[in-house]
């Protein structure tokens, strides 16, 4: 259900977390036999131990299963309080395949690397097997693996421009000569996983063959059998009608192979990315995540552009999203040529706030250590990676250019982003955590890029924050009066030590 005014373009909420005693379950369906399997759940991506052994406190059940908010517009600090109920049953409209129930981080090629093919005069850059195994590399020997970052996906322009004798697709001979399968082990020996593009229309965007309706589960099968772990299938060259039909007999024909594919569909960013001509409803039943909008660019203004679509249509996307079924904002550009550091700590910190896919679209044996560090932030990632799997939103938009937002997080935590649109000079932003309605109380606060604890702050406390030109200032929040008990999360030297805040070791 969404804000009835939903013209309003922002909003700032009133929430009221309450516990359940329902206990929420994490994990996968019933119904399909691959769900069953341990290997197909949340550590699908082979890294437990890491980010969700730091969360160890933060387990399923600590908030409700469902969240009452109260929220409103506010523009220049003037609310208009409209009534928003979400009832999120997690797990009840993902794909039924156990996949991906946080945001899926890795590599992907075409932002960076485009379509590329000349690897007679552009041998490193060219999409090929190469460029993807020097990837792997990276990720697998660079700290990028053990962060997180494991799928290694391959976009348009790999395949041969014909199908082979039996009608299967095939990837070019001379660019990718050891074939897919061998470059899916290359990627399962290194703990890593292999995505492959596809397009449900008679060509690829690039020109490439299509998958056709009458393809879709011989392409299925295919995939399968090489070992793929995630498709992206696109939308050039196709209609409306055979999208309504095909996106669903993709998800099917997938489910039907056995192996556990993860889906990504491009379907609703061809249908403008809003009802009535998108169900996002069916989309969480037949997609892990989906691409709502236009393709990203290098450059600070493109950000922006699709920034702005999904904060401003926020009531209609942000309950769609939820483990299992993720919005995609498309490709983060840090480390490529168009974003300042400020510009690429904010990316990185909306996109947290978004619960969105992070994946990389940059050459990562070259990357700067600036970018790599705001890459490699566990705070961030971590909160990207919340279990809850609660989308955030955009609270206030203030006629200063400063904006607003929040994401409620595991054990009643949360995170707040403050965000300058300003081009000029820092700006100096004073507000109370009452005024961004939380409820009475002391709060502890860590600052995420920072990386550092603040001091504690009362609910009516006022406070203010020093935001850069197109940067972010970004908190970890939490009640003090509910300090953990678990002291693998703070170290023996800050257990039981009351407001002495030390956040958990992932942030």
């Amino acid at each position: 259900m969404t804000c009835p005014h939903s013209h309003v373009t922002t909003a700032t909420f009133q929430f009221v977390i309450g516990k359940s005693v329902e206990r929420r379950t994490q994990g996968t369906g019933e119904k399909s036999p691959r769900s069953r399997k341990p290997a197909h759940t949340r550590s699908t991506r082979g890294w437990e131990g890491t980010l969700e052994h730091r969360w160890s406190n933060l387990q399923p059940g600590s908030f409700s299963d469902r969240y009452a908010f109260c929220c409103g517009e506010t523009v220049g600090m003037t609310p208009v309080v409209v009534v928003f109920v979400l009832a999120l049953s997690v797990g009840t409209l993902a794909l039924d395949n156990g996949l991906m129930r946080t945001p899926p981080m890795g590599w992907l090629a075409w932002e960076r690397f485009r379509c590329d093919i000349d690897c007679d005069h552009d041998p490193k850059n060219c999409i090929s097997e190469n460029l993807f195994m020097d990837m792997a590399d990276r990720l697998a020997e660079d700290g990028w693996r053990e962060l997180g970052y494991v799928y290694v996906n391959i976009d348009d322009c790999w395949s041969s421009m014909q199908r082979d004798a039996n009608g299967r697709l095939q990837p070019d001979p001379k660019r990718f000569p050891g074939g897919i399968p061998r470059l899916a082990r290359y990627m399962h020996d290194r703990g890593l996983k292999l995505g492959i593009y596809g397009d449900l229309g008679t060509h690829t965007c690039g020109g490439y063959p299509g998958t056709t309706l009458d393809k879709i589960k011989t392409d299925a099968q295919t995939f399968a059998d090489w070992g793929i772990d995630m498709l992206k299938l696109d939308g050039c060259y196709s209609n409306a009608t055979d999208q309504e039909q095909g996106y669903p007999l993709m998800s099917k024909a997938l489910n039907a192979t056995g192996r556990p594919i993860a889906y990504s569909c491009s379907w609703p960013a061809y249908q403008g990315g809003l009802p009535p001509k998108v169900n996002y409803t069916l989309l969480g039943e037949i997609c892990n995540l989906w691409r709502n909008y236009g393709d990203i660019q290098d450059s600070w203004s493109s950000v922006l552009n699709i920034y702005d679509w999904f904060f401003n249509n926020q009531d209609i996307v942000q309950p769609a999203a939820g483990p299992g079924r993720w919005n995609d904002p498309d490709m983060l550009i840090i480390g490529d040529y168009g974003l300042s550091v400020a510009q690429s700590q904010a990316q990185m910190a909306l996109w947290a706030i978004m619960a969105a896919p992070l994946f990389m679209s940059n050459d990562l044996r070259s990357i700067d250590s600036r970018s790599r560090t705001v890459l490699q932030n566990k705070g961030v990632i971590a909160i990207n990676q919340d279990p809850l799997g609660i989308q955030g939103r955009r609270l206030i938009k203030e006629k200063s250019g400063i904006e607003v937002f929040w994401r409620p997080l595991s054990d009643d935590a949360s995170t707040l982003v403050f965000f300058s649109r300003r081009e000029d000079m820092p700006y100096r932003y004073q507000t109370s955590l009452k005024k961004l309605n939380y409820t009475a109380g002391v709060y502890q606060i860590y600052d995420v890029y920072q990386e550092k604890p603040l001091p504690s702050l009362k609910d009516s406390t006022d406070f203010v924050v020093s935001v850069n030109p197109s940067g972010v200032v970004m908190w970890y929040v939490y009640p003090a009066k509910q300090m953990r008990r678990d002291a693998k999360l703070y170290g023996p030297a800050h257990h039981h030590r009351g407001n002495n805040f030390a956040p958990p070791t992932h942030l």
